[in-house]
């Protein structure tokens, strides 16, 4: 019961993956459930003592709890592969799963950086998951912010992993338009509506949001950079579900 299995979901994560592995390095296991990289991701993972599984993606929840199935181990960790572990988050898992107190899964925080930069405000300073659960008391649900379901109680870590989400601009662009086609997809499935409000309101007002209300322009131009990305994401999935809804297919 105190075997943990850690597990990195992997899309050409090639600047990542050495390092989230090794932050990782406690676990009894690691399986890395990959989505056909065409990187050198696999190549560079092979170096190390893992499984890899290659499973063609659908959704983040679908790949996640598919990856949990294969695990060895009752403990779960999983690590995105833009995380890293740090050694007081290390030394919180391994006495969480010596002596778990009636929890089935623990929350950490994320500190989150933007090409490079810390960003402290926006919302980022609420920012959390569980990452930590065992395996028969946990499930993911949802097609992009996936969270857990349980059927027991979730306790917090006191420290912080560290999150380096997005290396530049373009890999973020790269990622909310990954994000908005699948939530776009969802929301078409749902038979959602879309008219004007999503376009010329919901943006803007997510903008305001991270950008005043979470004080973003705490963090300066890069928070003000956030908020935009973040207003952007807002306008793409919205976008994605109106070329579904006209039947408008992308290259």
């Amino acid at each position: 019961m105190t075997k943990i299995t850690a597990i990195i979901p992997t899309l050409n994560e090639e600047i990542h993956i050495t390092e989230a592995i090794k932050s990782v390095s406690f676990a009894d296991e690691i399986i890395i459930i990959d989505s056909f990289s065409t990187d050198k991701t696999l190549e560079i993972a092979a170096q190390f003592d893992v499984k890899i599984i290659k499973r063609k993606f659908d959704d983040f929840s679908s790949q996640k709890n598919f990856a949990i199935e294969q695990a060895m181990h009752s403990w779960i960790y999983i690590l995105d592969a833009d995380e890293r572990v740090t050694p007081e988050v290390e030394k919180e898992i391994l006495e969480a799963v010596k002596n778990p107190q009636d929890y089935v899964g623990f929350f950490v925080k994320r500190t989150f950086y933007f090409s490079g930069k810390k960003i402290n405000y926006g919302g980022c300073q609420r920012d959390k998951v569980v990452r930590l659960f065992l395996k028969d008391s946990c499930k993911y649900r949802g097609i992009v912010h996936e969270t857990i379901v349980t059927n027991g109680k979730l306790g917090f870590f006191k420290h912080k992993i560290e999150h380096y989400s997005y290396k530049n601009y373009d890999h973020y662009i790269s990622k909310m338009n990954h994000y908005g086609a699948l939530r776009g997809k969802e929301f078409y499935e749902k038979g959602k509506k879309v008219n004007l409000y999503h376009f010329l309101i919901k943006p803007p007002a997510r903008f305001v949001i991270h950008y005043f209300i979470r004080l973003g322009f705490l963090d300066g131009f890069p928070g003000y950079i956030f908020a935009k990305t973040q207003a952007y994401g807002v306008y793409t999935k919205y976008l994605k579900l109106w070329l579904l809804k006209k039947g408008i297919k992308e290259n």
